[in-house]
């Protein structure tokens, strides 16, 4: 036990550290993804509802296959769900004997986890992807991501308010300035509620989420059910004293303690750790121990049922005026309002794709990517979309696609990434300073990387007034971050022109539909009005 406790320690530990560095600039060569990249139920999923094998899912692959030989290893030891799960069982279960680990429910009950995945499957199997909301890694990313570590970063702000004096005094620069910009996240309390939900399961036995809800559980289950390397053995000694069982948290132990359900064991060697007479141990070799009957045994209805609604509810979502275009044509009316990261794949195979993980949001520097909500649908719930009031894409960052596991967005180079425009920009004349009130205001012209706005001379108004080049704007979304008017941007960014492949060069396509993307550089765009134009009435800092 102690074993698999500090791999289960050591596990917990770099997936913190992995998200941790999930930011911009990335670590070269962490594979701060490679949790995601693990998880079975996020490769199936995705990549049966994206038609596509994904290469950067191998590691999932790789887990399976050691799955067949050791056993629901991953469930105990790597699972950073499972661990969190374990503490908050200690955390709320105390010492109760109420709720003792080895009771549990109905037999019947673990059948759930079969329904919810094949409920999954099913959908997924018609495009329709719910995978945030059934992958362990991608609900744990989910929460430590954009609801632990804003709350961390601003207490750590807070921190260093506190010792800003000292270091003032001191001479300690480096601390007096330091500073850790706050982030914040769209639907936190429905993260927050849905792992306090998880957690509260405790409430009723130890593990219930991974024992009868856990669809990537009952995939671990299916190819574990008979492990060729690691198998619980019971020796002669056994005295049938029911310690085992009773400590079991997965309940996989019967009323016969030489009987062992290996699809519902994880490997967590606690039956080993409390028999007092050492008679349980963990070894290689052929079967020695008697299973239990199969679930499955009488409820094959349940799952068809189960299949069937995956089946409907995918079909309900994919003919949904919500529905994102799929032939490029009269569909692509349909699609969500949404400004996606660049790089993004067409908006049908990116919410295919896409599982919900948080890990682009949380790696974006200027905390411009916030959850969808239920704009595009259910299922694309935690999906990310530019938010630029909140912040712009950073020209020198490509994070999102770096950290994506799935290829929901592609990894682009820096040039590529600035060729995938994401929309553009337009002024609302009714809200804008200059086109409204006849005052000076240059703040989305000096802002723009692109040059893409341009100050004018029109009739009727004494000053220049902003006018967007279509050809030159990639919808990074500078100009709606920084301009002054509130509460809302007088310019503001929508995803018109948004380019997305699923392959091939943005920077070729670009230019083959006109569009010039070359950067200048922030303030770099000329004087502060055209010729012969006063500048009464400049905004504070824009005045000659």
């Amino acid at each position: 036990m102690r074993l698999t406790r500090g791999i289960q320690a050591i596990s917990f530990t770099a997936f913190m550290l992995f998200l941790w560095y999930a930011a911009f600039p990335l670590v070269p060569s962490m594979p701060v993804d490679l949790f995601l990249r693990m998880d079975p139920l996020a490769l199936v999923l995705a990549g049966t509802a994206g038609r596509a094998f994904l290469v950067k899912m191998i590691p999932a692959v790789l887990v399976l296959i050691l799955s067949i030989f050791l056993g629901r290893f991953f469930c105990s030891m790597v699972c950073p769900l499972g661990t969190s799960i374990d503490v908050s069982d200690r955390l709320l279960q105390g010492k109760d004997p109420r709720r003792s680990p080895g009771k549990s429910m109905p037999r019947e009950m673990r059948l759930v986890k079969y329904c919810v995945l094949a409920f999954m499957f099913s959908g997924a199997v018609f495009g329709f992807s719910l995978a945030a909301y059934g992958s362990p890694v991608a609900i744990a990313t989910r929460f430590y991501g954009l609801l632990v570590y804003p709350v961390v970063s601003l207490a750590a702000d807070a921190g260093l308010s506190v010792l800003r004096p000292l270091a003032d005094r001191t001479g300690f620069t480096a601390l007096a300035y330091a500073h850790v910009p706050p982030r914040g996240f769209a639907l936190q309390w429905l993260s927050l509620a849905f792992m306090g939900g998880i957690a509260a399961c405790a409430l009723l036995m130890p593990r219930f989420w991974c024992r009868y809800l856990c669809p990537a559980g009952a995939m671990f289950a299916l190819v574990s059910s008979k492990p060729f390397a690691v198998r619980r053995r019971v020796s002669e000694q056994c005295t049938s004293c029911g310690l085992c069982r009773k400590a079991c948290p997965m309940g996989a132990i019967g009323e016969d303690p030489h009987e062992t359900d290996f699809s519902e064991c994880i490997v967590c060697m606690k039956c080993s750790s409390v028999c007092p007479e050492r008679a349980i141990r963990f070894s290689p070799g052929p079967e020695a121990t008697a299973t239990s009957a199969s679930v499955f045994s009488g409820h094959r209805r349940a799952l068809i049922l189960a299949a069937l609604a995956g089946v409907g509810a995918a079909l309900t979502a994919v003919t949904g005026f919500s529905a994102a275009g799929r032939n490029g044509g009269q569909d692509r009316a349909m699609d969500p309002p949404l400004i996606r990261p660049p790089g993004s794949l067409p908006e049908h195979g990116f919410l295919r794709t896409c599982v919900g993980c948080g890990e682009c949001m949380k790696a974006c520097p200027t905390n411009t990517l916030q959850p969808a909500g239920l704009a595009a649908g259910f299922s694309a719930m935690f999906s990310p979309a530019m938010v630029p009031r909140r912040g712009p894409c950073d020209t020198t960052c490509n994070a999102c696609g770096q950290v994506c596991p799935t290829g929901a967005i592609r990894g682009l180079h820096l040039d590529e990434k600035r060729h995938a425009k994401v929309g553009t920009a337009q002024v609302l004349r009714h809200r804008c300073i200059a086109w409204e009130s006849g005052k000076a205001c240059l703040v989305c012209d000096e802002v723009c990387p692109y040059g893409a706005v341009i100050l004018q001379r029109v009739a009727d108004v004494p000053v220049a007034v902003p006018v967007v080049d279509e050809r030159r704007c990639n919808g990074c979304g500078f100009c709606e971050h920084y301009c002054p008017v509130a509460p809302g941007a007088a310019i503001v960014v929508d995803p018109m022109d948004a380019l997305r492949l699923e392959e091939g060069s943005y920077r070729d396509r670009s230019r083959e539909l006109g569009f010039t993307f070359e950067q200048q550089g922030q303030g770099d765009t000329g004087g502060p009005v055209a010729p012969g134009i006063p500048d009464r009435g400049l905004p504070p800092g824009f005045s000659d």
